[in-house]
């Protein structure tokens, strides 16, 4: 099979955009999503945000959040961060897919994700084949479709030196609960 040859400034933006998050805390969270209670910190978790292929092998990029614990109903919830719900991976990465997959079949846009040193199981892509891409704004870099939330990830990693969460959170188009 022959190799996906992908611009490399798309691959930089799209690796840029996910590695700007490495070890990034999200601490921010308003009231208890589940009874609109009092939220009172509980403990933080070191998620997988993705895992990138290098030359020396994979790099895990771990994001950490906190988790409060709801003094009303007891319920733990997590501070906003940059995951769909009941998602494993990061949102731009599963953005990536569908934005791809939606003028491709899913197996291609997989390989090409594959090509950018994007590590994910084929199991995974399974799970998202035939959603819908309808929410997610795409712009057209060097002809191919790359979601904003990416190219708004890339941007924020060049100007600064440490991203702020509220700002990763409203680049992803994720609602921030402030």
């Amino acid at each position: 099979m022959k190799p996906y040859r992908i611009p490399t400034l798309v691959t930089d933006i799209v690796r840029t955009a996910l590695s700007s998050l490495d070890g990034m805390e999200f601490t921010r969270a308003g009231a208890c999503p589940f009874c609109g209670g009092i939220l009172q910190g509980y403990d933080r978790k070191k998620k997988k945000f993705a895992v990138l292929r290098e030359d020396s092998g994979r790099r895990v990029i771990p994001i950490h959040v906190k988790r409060f614990y709801c003094r009303n109903c007891g319920h733990l919830s997590y501070a906003d961060q940059p995951f769909y719900p009941d998602t494993r991976i990061g949102s731009p990465v599963i953005d990536i897919f569908l934005a791809l997959s939606a003028t491709m079949p899913p197996n291609r846009a997989a390989r090409i994700i594959d090509a950018m040193g994007i590590i994910v199981d084929r199991t995974t892509w399974k799970h998202y084949t035939g959603r819908s891409s309808a929410g997610i704004p795409v712009v057209d870099v060097f002809g191919m479709r790359l979601p904003l939330s990416v190219v708004q990830l890339s941007d924020i990693a060049v100007r600064t030196d440490e991203p702020d969460p509220v700002e990763v959170i409203t680049a992803c188009g994720l609602p921030s609960r402030r």
